[in-house]
């Protein structure tokens, strides 16, 4: 069990000195929706990157460097997907979300474009 177990099933501020406020619909909602996207395009990244270079996926056994890729390629898109349902608790995370989202998602994005 967690140190903080107890903090958290209370509902209680990092503090600890009263309830955590609620997060506010719009705020949840621009957060959630900026993560996925980077989240998404960082994910088509490493796939596109993480792809054989010079043969198809059936034939990556046969080249060390390429299985190599292709190994560690799908582990970190695993993780992705994973840190993809780990949603943030508190509004802070949410707010920081929107904030590095606006500037983080068009860069993603267009690494991706210029990527695949």
């Amino acid at each position: 069990m967690p140190v903080n177990s107890d903090r958290l099933a209370r509902k209680t501020t990092p503090d600890g000195k009263g309830p955590r406020a609620p997060i506010p619909v719009r705020l949840r909602v621009a957060g959630m929706l900026l993560r996925a996207i980077f989240i998404a395009a960082l994910a088509v990244v490493t796939v596109r990157v993480s792809s054989p270079q010079s043969e198809t996926i059936w034939s990556a056994h046969e080249t060390p460097g390429d299985f190599i890729r292709l190994a560690l390629g799908l582990l970190v898109c695993a993780w992705i997907i994973v840190q993809l349902f780990m949603l943030p608790k508190d509004p802070e995370a949410y707010r920081t979300w929107v904030y590095v989202g606006l500037v983080a998602v068009p860069f993603a994005v267009i690494c991706a474009i210029a990527v695949w």
